[in-house]
């Protein structure tokens, strides 16, 4: 049985200085221009599922869906969100900003989240994600601003005339000279 334990031990230790010097050795990317590794993209989407499932709002979203809170919804995205998730003409609109970060940063006309429960668009706005460039809104937006973003979020691909113009006339406020 010593036999056996120490075996284990040995492989779990040759593992871990396998592990420290590939990663002492750049083998690993820490670029944002790099594909990830599949064991990266494994870890980090298992996380970001588990933590979704612990942490995020179950209940209804506590902003009334109407027509003056989807253009609130609107604007808001329009002020904090649109240079990175784009606007109503999609990905065909990426800023710059978008296209240089890594992950790039879904553009939500083209590859929406209107599947996503509210209190999981409410979690990744108010808390971030780690490891991206989404950023935690929390110490600029309040709750009810951020949940007026999710109703937005949940109901953008089918808004009513008036958000849907407001909508329409969204920028994506990008510094380059080449955005929008």
């Amino acid at each position: 049985m010593r036999g056996f334990i120490a075996g284990v031990v040995t492989v779990i230790v040759v593992a871990l200085v396998a592990g420290f010097v590939l990663l002492k050795s750049g083998l690993i990317p820490a670029n944002a221009d790099a594909t990830p590794g599949g064991l990266e993209l494994w870890a980090a989407n298992t996380s970001l599922g588990a933590t979704l499932q612990k942490d995020a709002p179950k209940g209804p979203n506590p902003v009334a869906l109407n027509d003056a809170n989807l253009s609130e919804g609107v604007k808001l995205y329009g002020q904090h969100c649109a240079i990175c998730h784009g606007t109503s003409a999609g990905e065909p609109a990426a800023s710059a900003i978008a296209k240089g970060l890594y992950p790039a940063p879904p553009q939500f006309a083209t590859e929406g989240v209107e599947d996503d429960p509210e209190g999981v668009s409410y979690w990744k706005i108010k808390h971030g994600i780690r490891l991206t460039g989404m950023p935690s809104w929390a110490s600029t937006l309040n709750d009810r601003q951020i949940w007026t973003i999710a109703l937005f979020l949940k109901h953008m691909d089918k808004l009513p005339a008036g958000p849907e113009a407001i909508w329409q006339q969204v920028k994506n406020q990008d510094p380059s000279p080449a955005g929008g």
